[in-house]
């Protein structure tokens, strides 16, 4: 059975405990995102993947359920919420409201990514480590890791750029499967999204990835 949680409130203490950090073999084979702490779709994959169809996860995981019911190809495709061609001008192709689904419009397989609600939540401390699984071992020109302003309520409130504050801007990571970025911040409580942009380096590729977190 999957661990599962349920993020009820601003300060619920029912968040995701770690995840394990090597994904199994049955996914698609392409690129990577945050497993710690789990973005959203690699998250609902991680504890639904096995059991999509269990109506349970109405009541359990009810945004992870809204989304396996939209596009089931958001959680198969967890490794593959990207753009190409952004430029380094992430706010002029992403639009307020569309930052969980990196504004991937066409066919809608992210859309339910920006869904407005009680996401699962892993919890976090003031200082608290990204790691990200490079299926595909790309590398990084950078990371940028954002976290949401204090008093912004992502159960209540769509997700804009004016939310985020900036945390970690890295250098370059050579290409590898796995990646960490060190975070600090302060003054964080309750419920929070960190939103971390993922700059391959063998191409102009973006990844836009959402990981909501509950600051102990």
């Amino acid at each position: 059975m999957p661990t599962r949680a349920s993020g009820r409130s601003l300060c619920s203490a029912g968040a995701l405990p770690r995840p394990c950090l090597i994904p199994w073999s049955g996914t698609a084979v392409a690129h990577g995102s945050v497993v710690d702490p789990a973005s959203r779709n690699y998250g609902c994959w991680l504890r639904w993947g096995s059991d999509f169809q269990n109506p349970e996860m109405a009541r359990l995981d009810p945004m992870c359920w809204q989304a396996w019911q939209d596009n089931p190809n958001a959680m198969w495709n967890w490794n593959g919420l990207y753009r190409n061609g952004s430029g380094g001008n992430f706010q002029a192709v992403i639009p307020d409201g569309r930052l969980c689904s990196g504004g991937r419009t066409e066919g809608g397989r992210y859309n339910s990514l920006d869904a407005v609600g009680a996401w699962t939540t892993t919890d976090i401390g003031a200082d608290f480590t990204v790691k990200l699984y490079d299926q595909a071992s790309h590398g990084a020109d950078y990371f940028l890791v954002y976290v949401t302003r204090q008093g912004f309520d992502p159960t209540t409130q769509p997700l804009t750029w004016n939310d985020l504050r900036l945390v970690a801007r890295t250098g370059r990571y050579a290409p590898s499967q796995n990646y960490e970025i060190p975070v600090t911040t302060s003054g964080l409580s309750c419920r929070h999204v960190v939103y971390t942009i993922w700059q391959a380096s063998h191409m102009d590729q973006t990844y836009f990835l959402c990981s909501d977190v509950n600051f102990r």
